[in-house]
């Protein structure tokens, strides 16, 4: 009989990697088929200690016995049908000692579930008490699923050892691969965590970036830390308009990162660390070499699919260990603002839009004031402009849908009734939420800005899928001639019923006419100001504002893409972009 090596199947190769580099050892193995490929490979790798148990239930026992003595974890691998079940009582006691026990087990996949197929017993509902964390690996044939496999498999190691440590489960799909000809083990990514108080690591050389999603308020102490960590180590903080961070060294560059012919100086650096939640900024991705995650939840959040390290701290406390003190360092800050400003400078006489609206508003808004923004198009429009220190601003982009802004602005708005509350939305998002208008609640401090187009806009830009469908778009996916379409009566009459006062715009010079009562603060009335607006003339800009400069590579690469596309037509570009997504 051959020498067998690893197996073949790359989902089993990712798990022992990342056991191997997480230095757990000692497996429990019970007797099967279904877990053929995961213990024909530790068997012939003297690296591992592998012991036998026929009974999975005096394996998990076993295992408890093993990790409780030698404080290490310790695995436990069985075969599919009834043999997992047996593993509950030592999970059970593993659990509630907090003993660091690892169940592998393993299975044909989710469609066989309930066809009538022997041995395939469905274990995604677990017991609340057996496991910390319970994760679902599947085949590995392609890079997506890659990824899955790797988070998901250092997920459950790592659980192991959190907040004191327990038990954690893999199911594991299986294809029963009889190839173990792998000699040499394949890399996996490693993700480490760290606690506060923990050994932490060196810093690595190069430029550093901060990339910030959605975030609460920001203390005075967490503005410093940040603050002092920029300056030592001459980084920058990677904003859009849901983060709320205004320090100097905040850096707002969706406009110079959606330039098509631009290639942005700033955007490559060495380390990128990551904290607050979800962004809105569909631009904020940059080139970089390895991602740490600083967050209190200690989750792992691989944003940008690079993720190597997550802090479970507070960001003060990591921001504070790494730059106890203030440095004198701004060069990449500089850099930043050098770039966002000869883009801003080169932004066209764009047509009468949302982009327009927030060009010529971003500057005029109060700077004491709130602003909520609705997602997608008025939210990405916003953010290719700077607002005012000292405005607080947020959007809806944990769940990400066009429900609730305005409930949200109208919310924010009860907090102080003296102070300003701006809002701009798509009529869409607008109509979906108006109901919340006529909450007895409502002050006299809210300046609502109402987009008009009589359709959801984002459809129809170029750069979305269904801007392939033409006018034909129009009928279900951009759901248009809904809510009056464009009605010049339907808003007004119901804004002025309710005590708003209400003004209107359908092009530039009617808009400059009634700015400067929309953002008066003197004005002791609640405003709704409904700016109509044309999809194609939207459509327009933003192909504009993402061709506001270019430099000698971007319009090369340009002339290129043209020529291709006069070739081929534009089926021939569909397949090529089709290709690369691949």
């Amino acid at each position: 009989m051959n020498k067998k090596y690893y197996t073949d199947e790359r989902a089993v190769q990712i798990i022992l990697y990342l056991l191997k580099a997480n230095g757990i050892k000692k497996i429990v193995a019970s007797p099967g088929t279904t877990n053929i490929t995961f213990v024909g490979s530790v068997q012939q790798d003297p690296w591992f200690e592998v012991y036998s148990s026929v009974d999975e239930r005096s394996a998990a026992y076993i295992a408890c016995g093993l990790a409780e003595q030698s404080r290490e974890p310790v695995v436990l691998t069985c075969t599919g049908a009834t043999a997992s079940r047996n593993y509950y009582s030592g999970l059970t006691e593993a659990f509630y000692r907090k003993l660091p026990v690892l169940a592998i087990t393993s299975h044909q996949g989710v469609d066989c579930i309930g066809h009538l197929g022997a041995q395939n017993i469905d274990r995604r509902q677990l017991p609340n008490d057996i496991v910390k964390l319970s994760v679902e690996i599947p085949f590995v044939e392609n890079e997506r699923e890659e990824f899955l496999a790797t988070i998901e498999a250092n997920r459950a190691i790592l659980e192991l050892r959190r907040n004191g440590g327990g038990p954690a489960h893999i199911n594991l799909y299986t294809h029963y691969s009889t190839n173990f000809s792998v000699k040499e083990l394949p890399s996996a990514r490693v993700i480490r965590r760290y606690e506060y108080g923990d050994d932490m690591p060196e810093l690595p050389q190069g430029r550093i970036l901060i990339t910030l999603g959605s975030h609460p308020k920001f203390t005075e102490k967490e503005v410093t830390a940040i603050e002092n960590f920029c300056s030592t180590y001459d980084a920058a903080v990677l904003c859009d308009h849901s983060s709320g961070y205004y320090g100097k060294y905040r850096a707002q560059m969706a406009l110079p990162f959606c330039q098509s012919l631009l290639k942005s100086k700033v955007r490559n650096h060495d380390l990128c660390i990551n904290i607050g939640e979800i962004t809105g900024d569909y631009s904020m991705h940059t080139n970089c070499n390895d991602v740490w995650r600083v967050s209190r939840d200690g989750d792992i959040k691989d944003k940008y699919g690079m993720l190597s390290k997550v802090f479970q701290m507070s960001e003060e406390q990591f921001f504070s260990y790494y730059a106890p003190t203030s440095g004198n360092k701004h060069s990449y800050i500089d850099e930043c603002n050098v770039e966002y400003d000869a883009v801003y400078a080169s932004v066209p006489d764009l047509p009468f839009g949302n982009l327009w609206l927030a060009h010529k508003l971003s500057p005029r808004i109060p700077s004491n004031s709130v602003m909520h923004f609705g997602i997608l198009n008025s939210l990405r429009s916003w953010n290719m402009f700077k607002l005012s220190e000292g405005i607080e601003t947020a959007c809806n982009v944990g769940g990400f849908g066009i429900d609730g802004g305005l409930s949200a602005l109208i919310g924010a708005s009860l907090v102080d009734k003296e102070r300003l509350c701006f809002g701009a939305f798509g009529d869409l998002a607008f109509f979906y939420d108006m109901n919340s208008l006529g909450n007895r609640h409502v002050g006299n401090n809210l300046r609502i800005l109402l987009i008009n187009n009589g359709c959801g806009t984002e459809f129809k830009l170029r750069t979305h899928p269904c801007y392939a469908f033409g006018e034909n778009a129009n009928k279900y996916m951009a759901a248009a001639g809904h809510y009056g379409s464009k009605s010049g009566k339907l808003v007004r009459h119901y804004a002025e019923d309710l005590g708003f006062k209400y003004l209107t715009a359908s092009d530039k010079e009617g808009f400059m006419n009634v700015i400067d009562q929309f953002v008066d603060p003197a004005v002791s009335q609640s405003i709704l100001l409904e700016v109509f607006t044309d999809c194609q003339m939207e459509d327009k800009a933003y192909f504009m504002i993402r061709h506001s400069i270019s430099d000698g590579q971007g319009k090369a690469k340009q002339m290129i893409k043209g020529a291709i596309n006069y070739i081929l037509g534009e089926d021939g570009m569909n397949t090529i972009h089709k290709l690369v997504k691949r």
